[in-house]
């Protein structure tokens, strides 16, 4: 609204919205890629923990966040079912942004999906030295490659806790809110994989361009990444 010269306070529109009976659609089950620790897990980077004075408690907070772009990414496989058969989205998300820095679309949730979503992103940006790379502990991010293509590059791996999607909310809010715009409710009307392909690529591309949010001040993704950098350069 405000890139089109209207102001208007959020909780006006959620007003606007209950009078008119416009909702959310509840969120469905998700791809599980956890296949148990083989060792190759680690720490939760975005996880401090703290202990009360009194009574000794211990308390685990999330930070999630930044100053800047290219300090915190995130990522995960989402499954997307029709009848055709199954698609699997592997993404990288910046948190700072929540851009879709990569992402490879595939028939099937294997490492070359992986690889492939790390090298479009590597590609793109050269220096990621400090970056935290956060994910679940899925079986692709445990393997020995994944891990020494990280260290290498001077990247930080993080998971989360075992079977706690919380840790990894910002990536959960971004298919939450992909699968209500564009999938749920239209599952019928893709008549084939290619078809589905199609409309989860050309989703991201208006997400990462147009799409709005108040976590961007009103911004598309790259659009606040642009102006960001302009804010750091001067």
């Amino acid at each position: 609204m405000g890139n089109r010269g209207y102001r208007v306070n959020h909780k006006k529109v959620k007003r606007i919205m209950s009078k008119l009976g416009i909702h959310g659609i509840t969120p469905r089950g998700k791809y599980n890629s956890y296949k148990g620790d083989q060792n190759g897990t680690c720490k939760n980077l975005l996880l401090s923990k703290s202990v009360g004075e009194e009574r000794r408690e211990t308390a685990y907070e999330r930070d999630f966040s930044t100053t800047a772009c290219n300090q915190k990414w995130t990522t995960d496989v989402s499954e997307f079912h029709i009848a055709a058969g199954k698609l699997y989205l592997s993404p990288i998300l910046d948190i700072h942004n929540r851009e879709i820095v990569a992402f490879n679309v595939s028939r099937s949730p294997n490492f070359a999906q992986t690889t492939d979503m790390l090298g479009k992103a590597f590609a793109k940006h050269g220096n990621l030295e400090g970056l935290i790379l956060h994910s679940d502990q899925g079986w692709q991010y445990q393997m020995k490659f994944y891990r020494q293509e990280l260290e290498r590059r001077g990247i930080r791996q993080s998971m989360s806790r075992k079977g706690n999607c919380l840790d990894n909310s910002p990536m959960e809010n971004f298919f939450g809110v992909m699968k209500n715009e564009m999938f749920y409710g239209h599952e019928y009307e893709f008549q084939s994989l290619d078809e589905l392909e199609k409309a989860i690529v050309a989703y991201i591309e208006y997400y990462n361009n147009e799409r709005i949010m108040e976590k961007t001040k009103g911004l598309p993704p790259v659009l606040y990444r642009q102006q960001s950098l302009s804010q750091l350069s001067c």
